[in-house]
């Protein structure tokens, strides 16, 4: 499996992540949708986890309060 079509492992930081394991994609921690690295916009640092859109994200935050 090459590194273009398995999801990578990323260490997600306040302004962005760091590779831990190339690949192209993460997966939504909401949705289980594939979201590409390039379009990865929305993560929690505190959770470690990717969000594929601005809702999803905001959902999550608002489960946690």
């Amino acid at each position: 499996m090459s590194a273009t079509d398995r999801p990578a492992t990323l260490f997600y930081q306040p302004n962005g992540f760091r590779v831990i394991n190339p690949g192209n994609h993460v997966v939504c921690a909401i949705s289980g949708e594939a979201v590409q690295l390039e379009s990865l916009r929305y993560w929690s640092v505190d959770r470690q986890e990717a969000y594929a859109s601005a809702e999803l994200a905001t959902g999550r935050l608002l489960e946690q309060r």
